[in-house]
């Protein structure tokens, strides 16, 4: 071999190499890939491919690798939202699309809850949040509708190689600390301007996480502005494809950055020393520590999304609830992730330990995540969520405010009316 051959790799080069049939690939370069799997919601996807699809007389290239989700407009709250889920059934009928759900829950979650992400894989997905399926090993980028539309006809895209930042978090996060606050502080120090970066995450902290919560890392590398976010697999992601009932692809374990790949940057960060975030209006990277916040009245309190309702996310917000009740004034809105969060939500207690406490229990779907459907803010209010975005009148009036906090954080503030340090009421907090 020569010693461009054995030079060290990211793992998103990796898969880029693997996906355009090149023995490696290179920053910068660009290459055309075959796409493995298709992701579209109801929102970006057949309301906005069909008519393209149509004039050029193309069909769906392969059915079996297109994952469609109806998450943004369920249930129809008016009569147009009913004729674009109208239109998403008969269009998955049409183009024969067996991996069709509907009303099941949030695309995000509803595809690794599936099994059908493997390490190695390369994916698109017709929302921003896509880079959510990083967390299982995966390249995965979000796509606009004409970049769909080649997709779906051809199974091909193209891609300029990008560059990759490693983001390494060592130590254990304290209690009433998550994913969440790892995001948010990164979208403080790091910005919102990491253009067509992967960023990929690791480090001890990493690899003790749950894969909802390497999800929650993955989903906002999109805050974050990167073209994507990675995390390499290992026996958690490994245990978790086996739990969906799919077989565990033989070379699942190999998909991993070399050691001494070629990063185009490194950052440390002490998991120890975090503490509760929040994000104040208008943009995640306005983040700054909880105590920051203290006597922010708050009118409504939101857990939902696919970055923060999944079972993991009302857990946590079960333990500060439980025994305790939301405050006169205050609105608690959670909205699961998916039809089987809300299941074993409800086996576990979890639901119930919700409900006793005052929270209201909407559809899943995205929801105020997005200002659509129920949960909607009115002019001067303040809405703590759950959510990754905040940006002006994203849910609800554009005199509203939403700031951004863990499920921990969220449920604090259902509590007490304000933004409040979760961590004074978690057992063995060390605040």
């Amino acid at each position: 071999m020569t010693p461009a051959q054995i030079a060290p790799q990211t793992l998103a080069q990796k898969i880029i190499a693997r996906a355009s049939q090149q023995p490696r690939v290179e920053p910068g370069q660009i290459v055309t890939c075959q796409v493995d799997l298709v992701l579209m919601h109801d929102s970006s996807g057949p309301r906005r491919v069909k008519s393209r699809l149509e004039a050029l007389g193309a069909k769906v290239f392969d059915p079996s690798k297109v994952v469609l989700v109806s998450d943004h407009f369920v249930p129809a709250t008016d009569p147009e939202s009913a004729e674009i889920l109208a239109l998403t059934r008969r269009w998955a009928k049409e183009q024969q699309i067996g991996h069709f759900y509907d009303m099941q829950g949030i695309c995000h979650v509803m595809l690794p809850q599936q099994g059908h992400l493997q390490p190695g894989m390369f994916l698109v997905g017709g929302d921003s949040h896509s880079p959510t399926g990083g967390a299982f090993g995966t390249f995965m980028v979000g796509i606009g509708a004409t970049e769909m539309t080649g997709v779906l006809a051809t199974g091909e895209i193209w891609i300029k190689v990008p560059h990759t930042i490693h983001i390494n978090w060592h130590g254990e996060l304290q209690h009433g600390c998550s994913a969440k606050d790892i995001m948010l502080f990164l979208c403080a120090r790091l910005g919102m301007n990491n253009n067509y970066k992967v960023m990929e995450f690791g480090g001890s902290t990493v690899a003790a996480m749950s894969m909802y919560e390497r999800m929650v890392l993955c989903n906002m590398s999109a805050e974050l502005g990167g073209k994507t976010g990675i995390i390499a697999a290992d026996q958690t992601t490994t245990d978790w494809i086996r739990q969906t009932g799919q077989p565990v692809a033989g070379d699942a374990l190999s998909w991993q950055s070399d050691a001494a790949a070629p990063y185009e940057a490194v950052h440390d960060f002490d998991a120890s020393t975090l503490v509760p975030q929040i994000a104040a209006p208008h943009s995640p990277e306005n983040t700054h520590p909880v105590t920051e916040f203290a006597r922010t009245p708050i009118h409504q309190a939101y857990i939902g999304a696919c970055t923060g309702a999944k079972l993991s996310d009302l857990h946590m917000a079960a333990e500060v609830l439980k025994g305790r009740k939301v405050q006169t004034g205050t609105r608690l809105l959670i909205a699961p992730a998916s039809v089987k969060t809300t299941e074993a939500a409800t086996k576990d207690g979890t639901l119930a330990t919700l409900t006793e406490a005052g929270a209201i229990l909407l559809p899943t779907g995205c929801g105020a995540c997005a200002g659509m459907g129920a949960g909607a803010i009115a002019n001067g209010e303040n809405c703590l969520s759950s959510t990754s975005r905040n940006f002006k009148g994203r849910m609800g009036s554009p005199d509203s405010n939403v700031y951004l906090g863990s499920p921990y954080s969220v449920a604090a503030a259902a509590i007490t009316g304000e933004i409040t340090d979760p961590r004074q009421f978690l057992a063995g907090s060390s605040q």
